[in-house]
């Protein structure tokens, strides 16, 4: 590794008085600008170095086994493997520029009417494999003197009752006063750590209170709904699942018209034959 010490050896090895390349192997050559442009900004001489070094001994490394296996492995192998890499180019090539006609002109929204009817075509496949949940809850600092009067407003939730809350928020350590949106178990359990998959059916019932306590905190929470594993999921707790899947099937759609119109052209324009 001659080569290494002679150009790392200098104290930059990327003056404009130096040769363009940093390394050699056979008639591959490793060019000083390729490596310049990975070093992150502001690296100390010392690292960059460091870097460099390494980078032109790996890549070394990687010219000489690929020359040994150009000369020891069988030609049908060779032949096959050169095919993979073609193969493999054009799939990168052609999938950027499919994403990038897919992005400039696929259309993105969803409407609700058009949600709605898949939900209500499809329903019947969007079983719950996980208890789901609304509920209010605060987690309350172990010394928290007012207790009584949380628990109480919470339980009864008006609109006074609200407004005494949200006042006195900062005193909370956590708090979700949205009672309106579904949230799955396993969420829940995190961030209520006293709940475990084991006491959840006990705490999580429809209008059931609960009050759970460990070395960090006092949960109290308030469920107002709840549905179980294999209930249909509600619209609004799939509505992301749904929105994906129909965005999935309108780019598989606008990929076959695409390919379609891009063969169908080339026909035309005596670009592309099919010879018998």
């Amino acid at each position: 590794m001659g080569l290494v010490s002679l150009f790392v050896g200098c104290g930059s090895f990327l003056t404009k008085d130096e040769p363009g390349f940093l390394a050699r192997v056979g008639e591959n050559y490793l060019y000083r600008d390729d490596v310049a442009k990975l070093l992150a900004k502001g690296i100390s001489k010392e690292d960059s170095a460091s870097f460099v070094t390494n980078y032109i001994n790996n890549w070394a490394s990687k010219q000489l086994l690929l020359d040994k296996a150009k000369i020891n492995l069988p030609e049908e192998k060779l032949a096959e493997y050169d095919a993979l890499v073609a193969d493999y180019r054009i799939d990168l090539y052609t999938r950027a520029y499919k994403e990038a006609l897919v992005q400039q002109g696929g259309d993105t929204v969803i409407s609700s009417s058009q949600l709605n009817g898949f939900y209500e075509r499809e329903k019947e496949n969007f079983k719950l494999k996980e208890k789901i949940v609304k509920l209010r809850f605060v987690e309350l600092p172990k010394q928290f003197l007012n207790q009584d009067a949380v628990i109480s407003k919470l339980k009864r939730f008006k609109k006074n009752d609200i407004a005494y809350l949200d006042s006195i928020g900062v005193q909370f350590k956590k708090l979700n006063f949205n009672d309106s949106i579904w949230v799955s178990a396993t969420r829940i359990i995190q961030e209520i750590p006293p709940l475990t998959f084991e006491n959840a059916n006990k705490h999580l019932k429809k209008s059931q209170f609960f009050e759970l306590e460990d070395a960090n905190g006092v949960y109290l929470a308030k469920v107002t709904d709840v549905l179980d594993v294999n209930d249909v999921a509600p619209l609004s707790f799939i509505e992301p699942t749904i929105k994906q899947v129909l965005l999935s099937r309108r780019k598989l759609d606008y990929l076959r018209k695409l390919e379609t119109e891009i063969i169908d052209e080339a026909i035309k324009e005596k670009e592309f034959e099919v010879y018998e």
